[in-house]
């Protein structure tokens, strides 16, 4: 199996508040393996990301959800922080957006607070996946099992718990992205 990514489109879902390491270093990973990497909001213009509860820098969003189509990207990796996911989940296009992922059975990667926006999706039905502990209620309302491990892969999902996670949790979605 190759660990390239070279000819894949990787969307990354994400709104103001979204943790800065969440975002910036997964994004990295796709990119040093050769992955193009495209930042979807809810909102033109730039996302304000965090530093736990710190404000950090700005990025340029590449396209609106509005706009975008999960049929031109090979996988999905949903941030967390706390703001980012609310906000998300909130948002019918997104919303649409990662369903139309799980759908389609394509790759994603979510990390700490981003299973909210799949809670919201109705698709983690049956599912097995980690988080940050705060979501475990919310994560088996929804029909799933909740784990506490550093990463976890049912399928198609790969999950992670937090910031701490986010050298197994590259490492992985670079593997199951190359497929």
């Amino acid at each position: 199996m190759t660990m390239g990514l070279d000819g894949k489109r990787i969307a990354f879902l994400a709104t103001d508040g979204v943790e800065e390491a969440e975002y910036v270093e997964p994004r990295d990973a796709v990119e040093k393996a050769g992955g193009t990497a495209e930042l979807i909001s809810i909102k033109s213009g730039e996302i304000q990301s965090m530093d736990h509860t710190e404000k950090s820098r700005t990025y340029a969003v590449d396209r609106e959800v509005a706009g975008a189509n999960a049929a031109d990207y090979d996988a999905l990796v949903l941030p967390g922080g706390v703001q980012n996911p609310d906000k998300l989940r909130m948002d019918e296009d997104a919303v649409a957006f990662v369903k139309a992922f799980a759908d389609a059975g394509k790759p994603i990667g979510v990390i700490c607070h981003g299973p909210w926006t799949l809670v919201e999706a109705g698709v983690l039905q049956g599912r097995t996946l980690t988080s940050y502990p705060s979501l475990r209620t919310d994560i088996v309302n929804a029909g799933a099992d909740w784990v506490d491990e550093e990463v976890h892969v049912d399928g198609n999902l790969i999950s992670s718990r937090n910031p701490g996670d986010i050298p197994a949790f590259n490492k992985t979605i670079v593997e199951r992205f190359a497929g």
